[in-house]
């Protein structure tokens, strides 16, 4: 059995934002894979939490300002990256990151990526005081990686799927397991 691994996202004020509890599938050369089947939790901040109807997984790079999330069907985003700090891992059963707010989503239909949030990462430059190198760093992210997830780059293209199939039959909660 593969370990659990607890994910937390945070706001740049520190305050608590998506989190819960992960499967450890293994990592390749794009980073460290986690994911779950249906049924999967996850809490934004201390609300309470939202269940998944489909399996996903969830890619967190060594070394780039987002992580990606890969959903199955009949879901209508098929791949969704935050854009966030490096991901750190502070214990080998955590990983964590700051989210900046920008995500590059692409859709199921194939026809349609795009930026989102552009507005919120406006108001949170102000809000919580970014400073240049994490602007510059988080649209520079954004914009090169909008490209990539269109044109089916790796790990957008094929590298998700494998991920996907381990997760596919799998159902329940990892909170509840943890």
């Amino acid at each position: 059995m593969s370990a659990l691994i607890r994910v937390t996202y945070r706001k740049y004020d520190g305050s608590l934002h998506w989190n819960g509890v992960l499967r450890r599938l293994g990592e390749d050369d794009y980073g460290v894979w986690l994911g779950w089947g249906a049924g999967l939790t996850m809490r934004p901040g201390y609300n309470p939490p939202v269940t998944f109807k489909e399996p996903q997984v969830a890619l967190f790079p060594r070394n780039a300002w987002w992580t990606g999330t890969f959903h199955t069907a009949p879901n209508e985003v098929e791949i969704y990256c935050d854009i966030t700090t490096i991901p750190q891992w502070p214990t080998p059963d955590e990983v964590t990151m700051v989210d900046l707010d920008l995500d590059v989503i692409r859709m199921r239909d194939g026809r349609r990526t795009f930026i989102d949030d552009e507005d919120e990462f406006l108001e949170h430059q102000v809000r919580f005081s970014y400073p240049p190198e994490v602007i510059a760093a988080a649209r520079n992210q954004a914009d090169s990686l909008l490209p990539e997830v269109a044109g089916d780059a790796e790990p957008f293209r094929q590298a998700f799927h494998g991920w996907l199939s381990k997760v596919e039959h799998c159902e329940g909660d990892p909170a509840a397991a943890a």
